[in-house]
């Protein structure tokens, strides 16, 4: 239902309006386990959506570090890569189940 909600604080550019409502929308369905709402509840859930989203700019935007802001391309070759290594396809030996 849900892909996973990507960190946004200290990237090199900041956060734009677009990722964070693409957060926002992601938890909105996590929590309330729509992936489309209803019609009756489709104001509020999109209502819910700018709000955190708004909120989540407003905090990433406060946030300070000391560390050096990360370059998106680079984080997502990494995360390409660790994804490559846990999803490849090599063989892995099947437990054989023991019998007391």
């Amino acid at each position: 239902m849900c892909r996973n909600i990507k960190t946004l604080f200290n990237f090199e550019p900041p956060v734009s309006h677009e990722e964070a409502r693409s957060a926002s929308l992601q938890f909105v369905r996590k929590i309330t386990g729509f992936n489309k709402p209803s019609k009756a509840n489709e104001a509020l859930f999109q209502a819910a959506v700018d709000d955190i989203s708004d909120v989540s700019i407003r905090l990433l935007k406060s946030l300070e570090t000391n560390a050096p802001p990360k370059n998106r391309s680079e984080e997502a070759a990494k995360a390409k890569a660790r994804s490559a290594v846990r999803f490849s396809s090599h063989s892995v030996p099947k437990a054989s189940a023991a019998r007391f």
